[in-house]
């Protein structure tokens, strides 16, 4: 079969390698559509196990499944999550399923930017979801990343009438846009380094956007009696982005920080101020099953509507170039791999 092997953001090289088998419990899936995340082009976190096949945000037709499976059969649509949680640690039944060590471990063979992929029997257990027929295959390459900001903004308590502050308009940016505006955000500001993409955050909803270079406390104080966002999310790793949270918080607000920054980067915070204005400091990483569910239904009853975000679909003989535009970040969005597109 083929696969887009990683080498490292400029070498992705299109391979040859054996099409795994399913064994006991397992499943072999046929990809449909597989999403590049931003996580993929981090590459000071991926350098450092490639060459390696990536791809996590999948969803495929099941080619074989092992006779022990039961909820599935040859010809189903599914998503199934890279990641799964054991359900039993303490992390897990404190529900706090994304510091599982199991689900650190678990993983596809060899992974979603592939023609055919080994789904292990824990991942067939706890991370593989029918396909709503509303969901295209596209759409659902969403699915994993929605989940993680349902996780994210569940833990930052988003409700109704908020204010919101989310710095970077990249895919995760939009999407806590999008969830934000579904749960009854009172007002959403979004900020970039790129008009494109600040551009598309406006027409998906953002009530303001503003260039990343500005004065952004100075601006979200303007018309509002000096108050700053109840929430803050920071989705890009640019260093500034997280500096501005913490100045654009306002009386017991949170600063969520979805994303990380590169290794080895201290933020100084301030400490006093922060306790005494009761601010809440909070990352969040990852989902769990339940969340993914949820991410489903959301996309299913179109109360998240993703397609717009879709800018680029490639073959598998094209991902450099799909690379290439996550990397780059600002002539693309979403960035879709179709491993049988060629065949099509």
């Amino acid at each position: 079969m083929r696969v887009a092997m990683y080498y490292n953001n400029r070498d992705v090289r299109l391979e040859e390698m054996p099409t795994p088998a399913p064994g006991p419990g397992e499943m072999l899936l046929k990809t449909m559509a597989s999403g590049i995340c931003g996580s993929d082009v981090m590459e000071w976190y991926r350098i450092r196990k490639a060459p390696l096949v990536l791809g996590h945000e999948v969803t495929g037709i099941v080619a074989e499944a092992d006779p022990g499976v039961q909820r599935f059969q040859k010809g189903d649509r599914v998503f199934v999550a890279h990641h799964v949680p054991c359900n039993t640690c303490r992390y897990c039944l404190n529900g706090d399923h994304t510091s599982c060590d199991t689900l650190h471990t678990t993983n596809f063979d060899p992974g979603g930017f592939a023609e055919y992929i080994r789904i292990p029997a824990l991942n067939v257990d706890r991370g593989a979801f029918r396909l709503p027929d509303e969901v295209s295959f596209e759409d659902g390459t969403f699915i994993e990343p929605l989940a993680c900001v349902v996780r994210a903004q569940r833990a930052v308590g988003v409700r109704p009438g908020q204010h919101l502050l989310i710095l970077g308009s990249g895919l995760s940016g939009l999407l806590h846009l999008l969830l934000a505006r579904a749960s009854g955000a009172a007002r959403i500001i979004v900020t970039d380094v790129h008009v494109a993409r600040l551009k598309m955050a406006e027409a998906l909803g953002a009530d303001r956007v503003l260039p990343a270079s500005e004065d952004i406390a100075q601006r979200l104080c303007e018309g509002r009696g000096g108050r700053l966002a109840d929430h803050v999310m920071v989705c890009t790793s640019a260093l500034p982005a997280f500096h501005q949270a913490l100045v654009s918080v306002d009386r017991a607000g949170t600063i969520l920080f979805f994303a990380p920054t590169d290794p080895g980067i201290a933020l100084p915070v301030p400490v006093q101020a922060f306790w005494r204005n009761n601010i809440r400091l909070i990352h969040s990483y990852g989902s769990s099953p339940a969340d993914t569910a949820v991410a489903i239904e959301l996309l299913r009853s179109g109360t998240v509507s993703v397609g717009p975000m879709i800018t680029h679909r490639f073959d598998l003989a094209d991902a450099q170039e799909g690379f290439r535009l996550v990397a780059e970040s600002a002539a693309s969005m979403k960035v879709i791999l179709e491993p049988h597109r060629s065949a099509s």
